[in-house]
């Protein structure tokens, strides 16, 4: 988030004297109090602002705490705008909005969690809110946008939302209409009607109108509240008021320019050269303006436009900043461009250094490019570079690139690898190699000994890394990796941590894992040294991976205890912390202790989401939806995964197990296979494919719904299909030393050889995967594929020398509510996925008499509910009818024979 914050934006903006009441309004007003959003939408100049300022003067706000944001284009920086508003929110109420503010200033920061986090504070405010944003047609950036509706969507109750702006913002008020969500207040409320003009003219701007010139006025300007203003200042002191009011006519351009000729004719040229002079600022105090203007005195000038009510509008308590009518504004500056086009360069200069030197670097840059002047608009931008990243204003540095000609950033390097990095985070790889090659290029011609020069060597290499690994050339990356290594200078910490990342990262795509996890474990070690905490735990969190995925439990929960560690050791939660738990959760799970998962999620959650990685919030969603399939229901576990599937968020780490083929998984346990293959097309997986590790779950997958295919088409073929290539992984898994994927595919090669009728070959072979999993304690791996495990283990326990740990999955087995009444009849196909527990539930009221909504009452659901379990169950057991159903339950055991249908 951007390290300076201007106060007066999210200042309510002071009352002005001699506003006159609108009572009408009221009732628009009021009923606003209760929408989700209220929308103040019209032109420039009709009393937008006043009017939310007079309801807040009121009795509108009660005991609900109040943000205001006054909005400006740089806002359409999704990290600024966001910012800003976690900031003004907090600023209403200390503490709601901290939570969103600890998540912005996070490296790697999201904003759905800072969303959530935001919307999580809100929630707990028992009094209320009311969040008002001003001047929001400025935002025109879509992340803002779709931001805004994810916050319109979950709103709290009890917090209400404000927009005001020129225009309808882009958020979806149609739906909000429907639903009664939505008071508008449009032009048309806002027009003075005429007893109000009569009031404003006479009492709020001291004239003595009669009701004819009043009457004719309000006509002319069609109560248009700034071409009264701008009116009632043109006539101040006139004798000739009714014969002004008599030639005043035309559209709303006319009546702008023909009573600024006016109002600008009437001040003394001090004034007006003031006004044209600092009509270029977006925002106003008298040290800038003197120092624009060249004179003293800016800030009683200020303060006298502001008592002659000149359509300066304050911006905070003590006048000390202040705007302009965005209206008068800009036919001021069309003005100065009109009159004294050679003067705008200069006086944009002036702001330019002023800012600067107070640290609004922002804004010196805005003035610097609108001057024209792109050789110290490069070198603020540069200076710049570092602050905006740490901030993750990754959206106005784009913009500041873009902005600058090509040759600007030719000639600057360090620019050029800025223009390569903001392409490449936003995966697109179209310019990155200009950028690079411009780099490579000033870099032929420098002095190699220059310190700065080695840095921008070492920095070029580590992007042309990135480069080849968004290509998906490992090689490439990989050697580009090792030349950063050498390069970097030991000292730089950071720099060793990026290069051995991305080194690690080659490695880990090809599945190289011990290689891989040791770059990334000395990727961690630089990375604490240098500081930076949170990236040392994003980074053991590649290590905790490769060490599962090679079968090292133990070792993978010492990683995620050192992380906890860690972060307990400071201050304040690390960032990361969360995903420890999350991880933890996982392996817990894998060793069958359900009740230490399910507290591991609880403990993540209550962390909150600020304590998270970006993929903290799909990485539990899995988690979460994995325990709820241990618990015995698929259904919940689907739901989660379609949730992760829209919270994920991508990072440079191979997307080694991808929600949509766990999710192809869980389809198998509902017993939706067609869907499962409908994936299988999507992917366009075959059971012939080159075999690669980045693939090699989706492969895994492929070979389950393969097998379940067999059982519900009754046909050899896809089962022969599904032995071939779990051949073909098994030989690849052992290879490149991932024991997690050996022993899963070992238990599906037993299940396969059991369907074949070759039992003896079957237990061996799930005597090799239980001893490889006995020392590691897995039992997940085994005990998810239901009671059709069942009889091969007690095959293999009445085996000589039988691995204890069977006894220990027998053991579980027995214990799961899906299989404990499963005793397979002799010579009958098991299932591959075992019922939830709610479909026994339906399962057992299927053999009675009670009809479909019997049932329904009797399990307190819905009839649509019983339906889709019964659905469910006859796909898993490949029967048409409830009959049938019940008579392949009882060949299955999970029915006993004595019950009459």
């Amino acid at each position: 988030m951007p390290d300076r914050l201007l106060d007066t934006k999210y200042r309510i903006p002071p009352r002005r004297p001699g506003l006159i009441g609108r009572p009408r309004l009221d009732a628009l007003l009021e009923d606003g109090r209760e929408a989700r959003l209220m929308l103040v939408s019209a032109p420039a100049g009709f009393g937008k602002t006043t009017l939310l300022v007079e309801w807040l003067a009121g009795s509108a706000a009660d005991e609900r705490a109040v943000a205001w944001l006054s909005l400006d284009p740089r806002d359409n920086d999704p990290a600024v705008f966001w910012a800003y508003l976690a900031t003004a929110i907090e600023a209403a109420a200390p503490g709601i909005g901290a939570s969103a503010l600890a998540v912005l200033q996070a490296p790697g920061a999201s904003t759905e969690s800072a969303l959530a986090a935001l919307l999580n504070d809100l929630g707990d405010f028992a009094s209320g809110f009311v969040v008002i944003l001003d001047d929001y047609h400025v935002i025109e950036s879509g992340a803002v946008n779709d931001g805004m509706t994810f916050i319109l969507e979950h709103l709290p109750a009890g917090v209400h939302l404000v927009i005001a702006g020129r225009a309808d913002p882009s958020l979806p008020l149609a739906k909000l209409r429907s639903r009664g969500e939505l008071v508008e207040i449009r032009a048309a409320d806002l027009r003075f009607t005429d007893p109000e003009s009569a009031v404003y003219l006479n009492t709020g701007m001291g004239l003595e109108l009669d009701e004819a010139d009043v009457a004719t006025l309000a006509a002319r300007t069609e109560g248009w509240i700034a071409a009264l203003q701008m009116a009632a200042v043109a006539m101040r002191g006139r004798e000739d008021v009714s014969s002004f009011i008599t030639d005043f006519a035309g559209d709303d351009r006319y009546i702008v320019d023909y009573l600024l000729e006016e109002v600008l004719q009437r001040q003394s040229a001090t004034v007006r050269d003031f006004l044209l002079g600092t009509s270029i600022l977006g925002r106003l105090n008298g040290p800038l303006c003197d120092a624009v203007t060249g004179q003293d005195g800016g800030r009683a000038t200020l303060e006298s436009l502001d008592r002659s009510n000149l359509f300066v509008v304050a911006l905070d308590d003590r006048r000390q900043w202040y705007r302009y009518h965005h209206l008068f504004a800009d036919v001021l500056r069309a003005r100065l461009l009109d009159e004294q086009p050679d003067r705008v360069a200069e006086l944009h200069l002036r702001a330019s250094a002023w800012l600067e030197e107070d640290g609004d670097r922002a804004e010196a840059i805005r003035h610097s490019m609108a001057a024209g002047d792109f050789v110290r608009a490069a070198d603020l931008v540069e200076l710049a570079l570092s602050a905006s990243r740490k901030d993750r204003q990754e959206a106005t540095l784009r913009s500041w690139l873009e902005a600058l000609p090509p040759e600007a950033i030719r000639e600057k390097p360090v620019l050029s690898l800025a223009m390569a990095g903001a392409l490449l985070a936003n995966g697109e790889l179209a310019g990155v190699e200009e950028q690079l090659a411009n780099t490579e290029a000033w870099l032929s011609t420098a002095d190699e000994t220059d310190p700065e020069v080695r840095g921008l060597r070492s920095a070029l290499t580590v992007y042309r890394a990135a480069q080849s690994n968004a290509l998906g050339d490992a090689d490439a990356s990989m050697a580009f990796a090792r030349r950063a290594l050498d390069l970097v200078d030991k000292d730089d910490h950071i720099g060793q941590g990026a290069a051995a990342g991305l080194l690690a990262l080659a490695h880990w795509s090809r599945g190289d894992l011990e290689d891989a996890h040791d770059l990334w474990a000395g990727a961690v070690t630089s990375l604490q040294k240098a500081g930076h905490l949170s990236d040392a735990i994003g980074c053991s969190m590649a290590v905790a991976d490769i060490r599962i995925q090679q079968g090292g439990l133990t070792e993978a929960m010492g990683v995620y205890a050192w992380g906890l560690e860690l972060s307990a050791a400071q201050d304040s939660v690390l960032r990361g912390t969360a995903d420890m738990h999350v991880g933890m959760s996982e392996l817990f799970l894998q060793r069958g202790d359900l009740d230490s998962a399910s507290r591991h999620l609880l403990a993540s959650e209550e962390l909150g989401e600020d304590a998270g990685l970006p993929q903290n919030r799909y990485r539990s969603k899995v988690a979460m939806a994995l325990v709820r399939e241990a618990e015995g229901d698929p259904g919940a576990a689907l739901d989660l995964l379609d949730e992760a599937r829209h919270l994920y968020v991508g990072d440079f780490y191979p997307d080694v197990r991808p929600v949509a083929a766990l999710r192809a998984r869980t389809l198998l346990a509902l017993g939706r296979t067609l869907e499962a293959l409908d994936w299988v097309r999507d992917r366009a997986l075959s059971t012939d494919d080159e075999l690669s590790y980045v693939r090699e779950f989706e492969h895994i997958t492929l070979a389950r719904i393969r097998m379940a295919q067999a059982v519900g088409d009754k046909t050899a073929e896809p089962l022969r299909d599904a032995s071939r290539l779990l051949e073909r992984l098994l030989v690849a898994a052992k290879e490149g030393g991932r024991l997690g994927s050996v022993i899963e595919i070992l238990v599906l090669q037993a299940l396969a050889r059991k369907s074949s009728g070759q039992i003896d070959s079957a237990v061996t072979t799930l005597r090799e995967a239980v001893a490889l999993g006995e020392h590691e304690l897995y039992v997940r791996a085994f005990t998810s594929n239901g009671a059709i495990l069942v009889p091969l283990l007690r095959g293999l326990i009445k085996a000589p020398g039988a691995p204890r740990h069977a006894r220990r999955l027998l053991a579980v087995l027995n214990k799961s509510k899906p299989n404990a009444a499963s005793s397979p009849g002799s010579g009958t196909r098991e299932l591959i996925e075992p019922l939830s527990g709610r479909e026994l539930d339906v399962l057992q009221l299927l053999d009675t008499a009670l009809t479909g909504p019997a049932i329904a009452r009797e399990l307190v659901v819905s009839l649509n509910t019983v339906r889709s379990h019964t659905k469910s169950i006859f796909a898993k057991f490949g029967v048409n009818n409830r009959r049938e159903a019940v008579s392949r339950a009882r060949d299955l055991g999970l029915l006993p024979r004595s019950t009459s249908g």
